[in-house]
């Protein structure tokens, strides 16, 4: 699977671009505000959710522009070519705008679809904390994660939020035990499904490390796990006993939580516990160089995985990746996307960075201009 085109319409930076891909590994270099996370950043909104940089969509659209962004691009899997896109629509002064999508030209439901045709994984500078940072952070990522192995997850995941924030109104509302009640037993059977995607994929994604650990020595993916009192209950219980003990949990707690103003236990408290296997030290307390390449070494890990699961090779998007890694762990870096077969985007100001990419590679100068395919060797 790999996109052939990608076309961008009041896309950030850019009014309109329309660039023609034939690599595998595509760099985009160039000088710093020139656009070039703006490209990849397009291409992660060609699935659901707000992106790499989780921006509102109403901010995408290039200052000047009242006719919203669009992204489109041509993906061709197994000889067979399909064209995705969206964006913001609407155009009218003060009329309500909202994502749209397009398959074929078509109309389309809604974002989810867009999993039946492309899968996207991404690693960007912002994410170099995430083992040290909030846990917020590290179950959006899991969730990301999930998001690709199993398309529902993110159904799952947004009806938890909307019944969760609807019961905790409900507290505050200090509503009848009735409602309390039928709202409680749709959130815990979506709060069950919901940790139970989580757990599937962490298992999964333990095994496929175990079976890469000789194959990306460079990048050890660690020992990962979920944390919480709500996955251990849960993963001591069949999915409907789950769902019981959690409706009574929620009972019990009306109080405490109406005191605290939010649902005191659930999946949205839970953590992912990244272990860095070498030293068995919990990766938040692993060097800055550690945890850079733990979390690469989970990106391909999980890529592998996605591809074996889902029967697509997903397409990654590499921020920045190579302007922190020595020589040596840069170049065990290219040849194991390479080894991959994954369709993979980088960034990076010096061309000088990605010397040892396969002479098959993909480069293109990102500049104020546009955008201009290289040959390596040719200075930037």
């Amino acid at each position: 699977m790999a996109l052939t085109r990608l076309t961008v319409q009041d896309f950030r930076n850019y009014a309109s671009l329309s660039l023609t891909i034939d690599a595998k590994l595509v760099v985009l270099t160039g000088g710093n505000g020139v656009g070039k996370t703006n490209l990849i950043e397009s291409i992660s909104l060609l699935t659901p959710g707000r992106g790499l940089r989780r921006a509102a969509f109403e901010e995408i659209t290039r200052n000047g522009s009242e006719n919203g962004w669009a992204v489109a691009a041509t993906v061709s899997r197994d000889g067979e070519e399909t064209r995705i896109g969206t964006g913001l629509a609407g155009e009218l002064a003060g009329s309500e705008r909202a994502r749209k999508v397009r398959v074929n030209g078509a109309p389309a439901s809604g974002p989810d679809i867009l999993l039946d045709f492309l899968r996207v994984l991404w690693l960007t500078p912002s994410m170099d904390g995430l083992f040290a940072g909030p846990a917020a952070d590290r179950r959006r990522f899991l969730d990301r994660l999930v998001l690709t192995v199993d398309p529902g997850h993110g159904r799952r995941a947004r009806d938890f939020e909307r019944l969760l924030t609807h019961r905790n109104r409900l507290l505050d509302d200090d509503a009848a035990a009735a409602w309390l009640d039928a709202v409680e037993a749709e959130l815990a059977e979506r709060a069950v499904a919901v940790a139970l995607a989580r757990a599937e994929t962490v298992g999964l994604l333990c095994a496929r490390i175990l079976a890469q650990a000789e194959a990306a020595p460079d990048f050890p993916a660690g020992r990962i796990g979920l944390s919480g009192a709500f996955d251990r209950a849960v993963a001591e219980r069949r999915a409907a006993d789950a769902e019981r003990w959690y409706r009574g949990v929620l009972a019990s707690g009306r109080a405490a939580d109406r005191a605290a103003g939010r649902t005191l236990e659930g999946p949205h408290r839970s953590d992912l516990d990244i272990v860095f296997t070498e030293k068995d030290m919990p990766a938040a307390r692993s060097s800055t160089g550690e945890q850079k390449t733990l979390l690469i070494g989970l990106i391909l890990a999980h890529a592998d995985l996605v591809a074996k699961v889902s029967g697509i090779t997903p397409v990654l998007l590499l921020d920045e990746v190579a302007a922190h890694l020595d020589p040596a762990r840069r170049s065990a870096l290219f040849a194991r996307l390479d080894a991959l077969g994954c369709q993979t985007f980088m960034t990076g100001a010096d061309p000088g960075l990605f010397a040892d990419l396969p002479s098959a590679a993909g480069l293109y100068r990102v500049a104020d201009d546009g955008v201009q395919p290289l040959k390596h060797g040719t200075p930037a």
